[in-house]
């Protein structure tokens, strides 16, 4: 079993997984079946983002939110953050019940719902909401 971690660890490192110069001016991002693998692999918090090319405020969230250095940081630190177009990937959207766009969900490590954000959500209030669901309280 040990020697299956330092193989998975070592495919991560290869693949470019754990670069830190992309990690620090962007997010890592990943799709919905890799990412909730690595959630279980690395026992992190998913951050699960919905969104459609055609919608203005997930473009927001793109060019404000999701440029903030603190957010980045964040994301790339504490959670594996998964990016899903809900117009391509209907199946987790489906899943979810994503109604409105953009849709935010926080999970635990098992893929149990933490809690929910839909909307826009500026940078300030993604990090409060990050905050607490790290701390293990209720993010809803």
């Amino acid at each position: 079993m040990e020697r299956l971690r330092v193989w998975g660890l070592l495919l991560v490192l290869l693949t470019g997984g754990l670069n830190g110069a992309a990690a620090a001016d962007r997010i890592e991002w990943h799709t919905y079946d890799a990412g909730m693998s690595r959630s279980k692999f690395e026992k992190k918090k998913v951050f699960l983002y919905f969104h459609a090319e055609w919608c203005t405020y997930c473009r927001d969230m793109d060019l404000k939110t999701f440029k903030d250095p603190a957010v980045i940081g964040a994301l790339n630190r504490n959670f594996i953050a998964i990016r899903v177009d809900s117009d391509r990937e209907q199946a987790a959207a489906t899943l979810f019940r994503v109604k409105g766009l953009p849709d935010s969900w926080f999970l635990s490590e098992s893929g149990a719902v933490i809690g929910h954000r839909p909307g826009f959500i500026p940078a300030d209030q993604l990090m409060k909401i990050l905050d607490v669901v790290l701390s293990g309280s209720s993010a809803k």
